[in-house]
């Protein structure tokens, strides 16, 4: 099979490789903020190509975080925008496909291996059954993947693209109802489960928590709401962790309900395998099946966390050997 260009494109970061015999080299993360473009990002990730051994591929395949809904794309939580056919042509691409990210995801989980999971809570797949999909990062990924049999061959994995986090928002306890009330005071008119189940929805939950004991906001990165909820140095930030983890258990329950999902869930993105423990021990689970008479359906549901650094990438080589099969 011939090089080809894969990247996955967040709107933090732009991690690009080339796949070779189906496996991902020359693997480069680039910072969306240092790029004009995707074109620039791209031609970046090439010049540092020509300076090794690999050869510039032809064809190429991206998952970019945003709804592909035509030739010209934009990213949900990023101003960059693209037109498919004007970046092949500018790089140089003779083919390329760009799908979701999630549905990247998605594609992925039938070659994810137990190695590359760790499952929260009880519960076990049920083989040839819908899979849910859901991570919070820079935004809220969501995706489903459904198998379908084909005559005389495997069994065939089918994504279904969407924007599933920008449902809106659940909240259950009283906390959490008077997170959502202070959202829509501070002129939030849709609170969708992106607001708060993502990297900036961490730092939101600080602020709103603070300001509804009276305490005076201080602006932290996600990643310092993270490491002093581990810690276990800052109340505040434990507390808005604790509600980020249950919120995302309701929301994956009902994408489990939503989708028949007993093949399982799996959460992906950058922030919940970097919680550990503290995820594992945390309301996700308890809130995934709190559906009343539902819980029955729900409790034999496993829920992975998938620890496979480069997900996208092993769902783009799926890509990439199937087009190649319809060309």
């Amino acid at each position: 099979m011939e090089l080809a260009l894969i990247g996955d494109i967040g709107a933090t970061n732009a991690r690009f490789a080339v796949l070779q015999n189906g496996i991902p080299t020359a693997i480069k993360v680039l910072p969306v903020a240092s790029y004009a473009s995707l074109q620039d990002a791209v031609s970046a990730y090439f010049a540092e190509l020509d300076k090794g051994d690999l050869l510039r591929p032809k064809i190429g395949a991206l998952a970019v975080a945003g709804p592909v809904t035509g030739d010209y794309l934009s990213f949900t939580n990023h101003p960059w925008s693209f037109s498919i056919s004007g970046l092949a042509k500018e790089v140089g691409l003779t083919h390329l496909d760009v799908i979701n990210d999630f549905v990247a995801v998605a594609l992925a989980v039938p070659r994810i291996g137990t190695d590359a999971r760790r499952q929260v809570g009880e519960g076990s797949s049920v083989a040839g059954a819908p899979v849910g999909i859901i991570g919070p990062g820079s935004g809220l990924g969501v995706s489903i993947v459904v198998p379908v049999d084909e005559k005389g061959g495997p069994t065939r994995w089918v994504p279904l693209s969407g924007e599933g986090g920008h449902v809106t928002l659940p909240p259950v306890t009283e906390r959490e109802i008077a997170l959502v009330a202070w959202l829509h005071r501070t002129g939030r008119s849709h609170v969708s489960a992106e607001t708060l189940i993502c990297g900036k929805g961490l730092t939101t939950l600080h602020a709103g928590l603070s300001a509804l004991d009276g305490i005076a906001p201080t602006h932290l990165e996600p990643a310092d709401v993270s490491r002093r909820a581990i810690s276990g140095e800052d109340p505040i930030a434990v507390e808005a962790v604790e509600i980020f983890c249950a919120m995302l258990g309701t929301v994956a329950g009902n994408l489990a309900l939503t989708a028949g999902a007993r093949g399982g869930v799996f959460i992906a993105g950058g922030i919940v395998p970097k919680m550990g423990t503290f995820f594992d021990h945390s309301q996700f689970r308890p809130r995934f099946v709190a559906k009343g008479r539902m819980r029955t359906f729900l409790e034999p549901i496993a829920t992975y966390v998938i620890t496979e650094e480069y997900p996208a990438f092993l769902g783009l080589a799926e890509l990439v050997e199937s087009s190649a099969r319809r060309r």
